[in-house]
């Protein structure tokens, strides 16, 4: 999840032509080996698809997509877990610190996407990933995935993306500054810079409810006890009350020196960046936001029409048409799912689609990114 949300596309193009060639798979170009097998693997099996073969052997085994196998799920506090994941063919390893991944649960019948932060280091013995996952009241797949996903659950996951990350080495004076679930991109931060050794001059102030509901609270503590030049300033918001950024001196004196790494609820990152803005050191202040900000869904909706896949499907004003997509069984590119990465985007031969961020609206020959637009009446998409 990034700090930063990509401006939209005005490309202009043939209203006829808007889209004819999909995206890559995000981060194809890392690993071209890999990408090239995928690529021969489609020809050589074509009219059938090379799941059909592969699949037999071993299910984690995709030529279209990355797919992975829940291994564990442990539980964190009351309403969190973190899933242990081994991705199968074709994922990479070397993602950055920060970074967060797309992943795809089927449920009843319909695959649920969401992206989460990763929390474990880039390499591992073991070759699995991991992600923690708070259940929100709002959120269906959080909820399902801190409480209903058993382990052996097949899934499908999006390449590592985003540019909330720790560079390597690490800048001498470090700030994190997190609340909530924010911690969990820090997390992988943390335990990199341990792995590292270079956890020289860090300091975390992190926020939650109670000191039972922090996330990873006793891992955090032992950081503290084993580096001393890490230091946790842990606050219990139902008792101390949430933190009043401009009094962040009185808790630590030197953050106008420090780089610093800030995720956690909207409010507390307006306000840093109001602060930071205001110290003339917005340069220093590195963001991290769960979600794009959606505009009122206002749009009428309408019929969906696929056209290469010759496909339609209705949806309302408020469905994405990556979801519309998905749900008539089109094989939809996708990468972030955020409106970030432009892995998804797809040109509109007809018709209108709304951005669900600002309410605005794209013709015929434009191009749109289908995770974060919507149907504005019907329209026609080269997919």
């Amino acid at each position: 999840m990034s700090g930063s949300i990509v401006a939209k596309n005005h490309i202009k193009i043939s209203a006829r032509v808007a889209d004819t060639v999909r995206p890559t798979i995000a981060g194809a170009d890392r690993r071209p080996g890999l990408h090239t097998l995928r690529r021969l693997a489609g020809r050589i099996t074509t009219p059938l698809l090379p799941d059909d073969y592969l699949r037999l052997v071993n299910p984690l085994w995709s030529a279209r997509e990355l797919r992975g196998r829940v291994v564990e799920v442990r539980r964190e506090t009351e309403d969190s877990a973190t899933l242990v994941i081994k991705p199968g063919w074709g994922f990479s390893f070397d993602y950055q610190p920060g970074q967060y991944v797309g992943i795809g649960v089927l449920v009843d019948g319909r695959w649920r996407w969401r992206s989460y932060s990763l929390t474990s280091t880039p390499v591992t013995k073991d070759h699995t990933i991991t992600i923690t996952v708070k259940a929100m009241p709002e959120g269906f797949l959080s909820t399902h995935l801190v409480g209903g996903v058993p382990a052996g659950t097949i899934v499908r996951l999006a390449a590592p993306q985003g540019n909330f990350v720790m560079p390597d080495p690490a800048p001498a004076k470090v700030l994190f500054l997190t609340a909530g679930s924010g911690v969990t991109p820090v997390m992988s931060m943390l335990r990199t810079l341990a792995r590292h050794d270079q956890i020289t001059d860090v300091e975390h102030v992190h926020s939650a409810p109670t000191e039972a509901d922090a996330l990873f609270g006793a891992e955090l503590a032992e950081l503290a006890a084993a580096h001393p030049g890490y230091r946790l300033r842990l606050r219990s918001t139902r008792t101390e009350g949430r933190l009043d950024l401009a009094d962040l001196g009185s808790v630590v004196p030197d953050w106008r020196e420090r780089q610093t790494w800030a995720c956690g609820p909207e409010g507390m990152l307006a306000d840093a960046e109001h602060v930071w803005t205001d110290a003339g050191i917005a340069a220093n202040l590195h963001l991290e936001r769960f979600a794009a900000s959606r505009a009122a869904a206002h749009g009428a909706g309408g019929a969906v029409t696929f056209e290469r896949s010759g496909k339609t499907v209705q949806a309302d004003g408020a469905t994405s048409l990556m979801d519309a997509g998905e749900s008539a069984g089109v094989q939809m590119p996708f990468g972030c799912r955020m409106g970030i990465c432009q892995s998804c985007v797809a040109g509109v031969i007809d018709g209108y689609a709304r951005d669900l961020r600002n309410g605005v609206e794209h013709g015929p020959g434009t191009r749109v990114q289908t995770c974060i637009s919507a149907a504005s009446g019907d329209c026609v998409l080269d997919l």
